[in-house]
């Protein structure tokens, strides 16, 4: 009797290790998934500009990866499908532009955008290849200008302080073409990527920093330029864009965080030497 209570008892022991060991595996195979699904959850994908914005953000990238989290970078050549992926969840954020041009873009394509933070601000300055003062401009030189409205308004205000048009009073950067009324020079609107290539064909053209930077233009170079200190610099500092209800993910707020570190401050300072301006 005793030797048959031995034996039940040693088949429940081993029946219970077998259903410990299950629910082990089981746990183990769980906690597998949470931790591949919490780290989907902690991927990044961020749309840029290469220069500066791509190159700033792969200063980023090893700071969030010590807070777990994968920074993607996905390249853009222009300014509208950037914010397009972010509309349509290509992208979790996007870093390229200023705010008015956001606000034009969710205006025109009736998007919500919005953003988290005013990251740095590139000066806009008129360059040329051929002419090394305003002074030598004559009547009837071609100079290009960005053709989207907000980039247009400060080139034109840029032109103005040089000296060579004059806008009706009052419109500032909110100037179109329209607005000028006196001129010593031809304005031609281009997209603002194709300014640096097609500045061969052209006497001049106001260029954004970063195409500037990008086409190896330096701001000492630039024959006028915004003052970092004017209401341009508020103005046109440049953003992190997100979709309207993200800003306080917590993946949001640690991108945004680490694009204000001292560590970026320090880069941007060092690699672009008044070409770019950090607004922290």
């Amino acid at each position: 009797m005793k030797k048959k209570l031995v034996l039940v008892l040693a088949c429940l022991l081993s029946l219970s290790l077998v259903i410990a060991g299950c629910g082990a595996k089981k746990e183990e195979t769980a906690a597998k998934q949470d931790a591949a699904q919490g780290n989907k959850e902690k991927t990044l994908v961020v749309g840029a500009t290469p220069v500066p914005h791509a190159e700033i953000l792969k200063v980023v990238q090893p700071i969030l990866a010590k807070e777990g989290i994968k920074l993607e970078i996905k390249e853009f050549q222009d300014y509208v499908q950037p914010n397009m992926a972010l509309n349509d969840k290509s992208l979790d954020a996007n870093y390229f532009q200023h705010l008015p041009y956001l606000e034009q873009f969710n205006k025109d394509k009736g998007t919500d955008l919005t953003y988290t933070a005013k990251i740095h601000f590139e000066p806009m300055g008129l360059y040329s290849k051929k002419i090394k003062s305003v002074s030598e401009f004559k009547a009837g030189d071609k100079i290009g200008i960005p053709n989207d409205p907000t980039n247009g308004g400060r080139a034109l205000v840029v032109l103005e302080k040089a000296g060579l048009l004059k806008l009706k009073d009052g419109v500032g950067i909110k100037a179109t073409v329209r607005d000028i009324v006196e001129k010593k020079v031809d304005v031609v609107e281009l997209e603002a990527a194709q300014l640096p290539r097609s500045i061969d064909d052209l006497a001049g053209a106001v260029i954004n920093g970063n195409f500037a930077t990008q086409a190896g233009f330096t701001p000492s170079q630039a024959l006028v330029a915004e003052d970092a200190k004017s209401e341009a610099a508020n103005t046109y500092g440049n953003i992190l864009a997100v979709r309207k209800g993200d800003e306080n993910r917590d993946e949001i707020k640690k991108l945004t965080e680490a694009l204000k570190s001292p560590e970026v401050k320090k880069f941007i300072e060092e690699k672009y030497k008044g070409a770019v301006i950090p607004l922290f």
